[in-house]
């Protein structure tokens, strides 16, 4: 029996050799890219830079921190080592404070004024002993040059004992602290001096 090739069409079957419609269609182009291919490495760049920018902050913010600690530690051990020197100090001079009061104590019921100023010398050179010992001395100045890195001149007067320039006399003594490991001395207190101007001279 023969096929109507009409009666073919109307039942929707291709003739044979004739691609269907939904199989004529190209298949999509894998080399076509869509707006959003190009945008993704410019936003992986962004996102890299927005982390380095938050680690280096979180590790500008740990700098600071730890700096700030490390000022206050310093400063905790600066104060604490200010008070353990005053303690030392004030504990290396009690003995001569009571001795002091001792000898005033003395004084007032001691008739003979010899005794007073014998003890009274005693403390003296107890007192300088301490302050030798913690490495404060006391300045030397009578029949020295006058040096005035170490002393204070107030006033000149004519001498013929002492030549221009020297010191005379001393008012008020000065002292000076040893530096620590071989360092250089410090001036504690310049010492008030006076100075000759020399022998007199002949009207």
């Amino acid at each position: 029996m023969t096929t109507d090739p009409e009666k073919a069409d109307a039942d929707g079957a291709a003739p044979s050799g004739e691609a269907s419609p939904s199989s004529a269609a190209p298949p999509p182009s894998s080399s076509s890219s869509s707006p959003e291919a190009g945008e993704a490495p410019a936003d992986a760049k962004a996102a890299e830079v927005v982390a380095e920018s938050a680690r280096l902050r979180d590790q500008l913010l740990r700098t600071a921190a730890d700096f700030d600690n490390y000022r206050k530690r310093t400063r905790r051990a600066e104060d604490d080592a200010q008070r353990r020197g005053r303690e030392q100090m004030l504990k290396e001079l009690l003995p001569v404070f009571d001795n002091l009061e001792r000898a005033v104590q003395h004084a007032e019921s001691a008739p003979d004024a010899q005794a007073v100023t014998s003890g009274l010398r005693m403390v003296l050179k107890q007192f300088n002993d301490t302050l030798e010992k913690s490495g404060i001395k006391r300045i030397a100045t009578i029949g020295l040059p006058f040096d005035p890195t170490r002393h204070e001149a107030i006033q000149q007067l004519e001498s013929a004992e002492h030549p221009a320039g020297a010191i005379m006399a001393e008012v008020q003594p000065g002292y000076l602290l040893s530096g620590t490991n071989g360092g250089p001395e410090t001036l504690v207190r310049a010492a008030l001096v006076v100075v000759s101007k020399g022998a007199p001279t002949a009207n």
